[in-house]
């Protein structure tokens, strides 16, 4: 360690405060960004598969009806 010490001030303290907050910021806005997108995904999936299996399931149970004259 050195002799000579220096006094923290608090505009020191409000500096690096605001430094980690702009990081932090930054990583929020990136998150958000993804997460958006993630749900977007997630949405378009879910309706293109209930299309799908609405589709199969039609095919498979498809009643045929005879007519009949009596």
């Amino acid at each position: 360690m050195s002799d000579t010490t220096t006094r923290i001030t608090r505009d020191d303290i409000e500096a690096k405060l605001r430094a980690v907050r702009g990081e932090v910021t930054d990583i929020e806005e990136e998150t958000k960004n993804g997460v958006i997108i993630a749900g977007i995904v997630v949405v378009v999936a879910v309706v293109v598969g209930a299309y799908l299996f609405g589709r199969r399931k039609g095919r498979r149970s498809r009643a045929i009806v005879e007519i009949r004259r009596v």
